[in-house]
């Protein structure tokens, strides 16, 4: 029987796998999850590896060999779920009602505090390697290494750390959506307030 030109038929609710429903529920957070990574991530990997070609520049003559791209994808995968991880962290936003620059300063330091870690491990690994053990290893880190290479290193870091924690506390306060539209003009046709 057809109303007004269209069929008509019962309408019967579909049966919804319950494997569906939680694989959709799991295909929504893992987009969460990677929408949340890509930011850190992306700057990181360009970060890291303005610091790999500044390494290979002032280790250019000395016989020491700089990291590979491959090594500086994986520290940037590493380092943007780190700090996906630590902004779930309560502690890390611990001045919540205080001007931004409490904020960037203290996420600076502590992101500042990791790198000069992981700067140091990675060095030491690889002397931990040609020593053939830990402390030996570290000996000869402690003899051998160019300071102001190291600390060089640290204060480019330091430098691109704090660019990425200003950026990410402007985003959080001014919304990432009007951020975008900022820098890439507008993607719908409502002028910015």
């Amino acid at each position: 029987m057809t109303v007004a030109g269209t069929s008509r038929r019962a309408v019967l609710p579909s049966p919804i796998p319950i494997k569906s429903d939680a694989m959709s529920k799991l295909s929504i957070k893992i987009k969460e999850e990677i929408k949340a990574l890509l930011p850190p991530t992306i700057f990181f990997f360009i970060a890291l590896h303005l610091v790999a070609l500044v390494r290979a520049l002032m280790l250019k003559g000395t016989g020491i060999a700089p990291g590979t791209s491959v090594s500086v994808t994986l520290a940037a995968l590493i380092l943007g779920k780190a700090v996906v991880i630590a902004d779930l962290l309560p502690f890390i936003n611990r001045y919540p009602h205080k001007p931004l620059v409490y904020n960037i300063a203290w996420k600076t330091t502590i992101y500042i505090l990791v790198s000069m870690l992981v700067h140091y491990l990675e060095r030491l690994v690889d002397f931990w390697r040609e020593a053939g053990g830990l402390i030996a290893g570290n000996e000869k880190l402690l003899a051998e290494i160019v300071w102001p290479h190291f600390w060089a290193i640290q204060i480019f870091l330091l430098v691109l750390i704090s660019m990425y924690c200003a950026m990410s506390e402007l985003v959080h306060v001014i919304g990432r959506d009007r951020v975008r539209r900022m820098f890439f003009g507008p993607l719908q046709n409502t002028p910015l307030p």
